[in-house]
């Protein structure tokens, strides 16, 4: 466990172990949970589809793009609930692949053509 006081800033660092110099990580959905077995029931979106859900959520620039480094303030799920689990998917993508989802970001659902 990790110990933090509400509203302060929790620093996280997520690190790619590979020798591939052309690869990228990127934080693409960051959930937090009261419960450590169940991130569906009750949750709250961090980052969702690399869109950021809490105005506290940032994120910093990492001299090896195999590193992703970001923070948020800490919060707590009403007073029942003392722990609070974070659960992180990140992406892997090419170095350079614009056309990516990492380099891409934020991407909201895309519109239906209404065509003919």
């Amino acid at each position: 466990p990790y110990f933090i006081d509400l509203n302060q800033n929790l620093y996280l660092q997520a690190c790619l172990h590979n020798s591939d110099p052309n690869l990228k990580v990127f934080v693409d959905t960051c959930v937090a949970s009261p419960d450590p077995r169940d991130f569906n029931t009750l949750v709250y979106d961090i980052v969702r589809n690399g869109c950021p859900r809490d105005p506290s959520y940032a994120t910093f620039h990492s001299p090896s793009s195999h590193f992703a480094r970001f923070k948020f303030n800490a919060f707590e799920f009403i007073s029942r609930h003392p722990s609070v689990y974070l659960r992180c998917e990140l992406m892997v993508c090419r170095l350079g692949d614009y056309s990516s989802h990492c380099y891409r970001g934020c991407t909201g659902r895309s519109k239906r053509d209404t065509g003919p």
